[in-house]
């Protein structure tokens, strides 16, 4: 079971991660390499002030960067070649490969049942959420669907890998972020046609910097630090039910039964996963 603080941090950085989507309304005309490059330099640089216990080895940082540049670059290079719906699903499978790889990646660790249930009872109530119970998977969009989940697998392999590098402290996180952002920007300038925000945009871009796109990423690491990966994994299952709910709550969605039975399932594979 995870322990208490390291189960607070898993939440706060879901909270953090759920009210994602609904910032993202406002942001709709930023083009996304730029909006990801301005929020991860903004999050290194608002935790500047940590610069002394940036020091890690390279590897380190070589897996910082892998895990939050090369988690993005391959979702949005898969939103652009396949529906956002059907691709934003395969890349949920994040939750479920962290419970699944942890026993490989992390030594002390066994798969048990118990916990495969939870994240596949999560699995199912994310792709409820996701879809609205209806989704079709098609050839046509292969291409997407294998950077989906590319993408997937990089977030769960970062995740669970930083607990087998020396141990570095939460604080170089801030690095990852800059470094991240600074390839973010690069890939705007090659892909992406250039782009000035509006001073809303702006407001908007630091608030993701603050929270979705800077504190969350160091809540998580320092939750992945102290708890049971595959507790964390399974509650990682709230964040498309808790976005969702947040936009309904502000008039941008709307309340259906596959909300309330999606519910049910991440909750109750939440609530199993980390029981001992």
């Amino acid at each position: 079971m995870s322990s208490a603080p390291a189960t607070l941090f898993a939440l706060g950085a879901v909270i953090l991660w759920s009210l994602l989507a609904a910032l993202a309304v406002g942001l709709r005309s930023v083009p996304p390499f730029l909006l990801l490059g301005l929020s991860l330099t903004g999050a290194g640089l608002i935790a500047a002030p940590t610069w002394r216990r940036w020091r890690v080895p390279p590897a380190t940082l070589a897996l910082g960067v892998y895990g939050l540049f090369g988690f993005h670059l391959l979702l949005f290079l898969a939103l652009r070649r396949a529906p956002a719906v059907e691709a934003n699903l395969i890349n949920y499978l994040w939750p479920l490969l962290i419970v699944l790889l942890a026993p490989l990646l992390l030594r002390g660790l066994r798969l048990t049942a118990r916990h495969v249930i939870a994240a596949m009872l999560g699995f199912a109530g994310a792709a409820l959420v996701i879809t609205g119970g209806r989704w079709t998977l098609s050839i046509a969009h292969w291409d997407g669907y294998l950077l989906a989940l590319g993408s997937a697998l990089i977030w769960s392999t970062y995740s669970l890998l930083t607990r087998r590098v020396l141990p570095f402290p939460t604080a170089a996180v801030g690095l990852f972020c800059v470094v991240s952002g600074l390839l973010a920007l690069g890939a705007h300038a090659a892909l992406e046609a250039p782009y000035v925000p509006s001073a809303r945009e702006w407001l908007l871009i630091g608030a993701l910097a603050l929270g979705p796109m800077g504190a969350a990423f160091f809540l998580w690491d320092a939750a992945l630090k102290r708890g049971d990966a595959r507790a964390i994994g399974a509650l990682s299952f709230l964040t498309p039910l808790l976005s969702t709910l947040l936009l309904i709550a502000t008039g941008l969605g709307r309340f259906s039964w596959t909300i309330a039975v999606a519910a049910a399932l991440i909750v109750g594979g939440a609530v199993l996963g980390s029981r001992r």
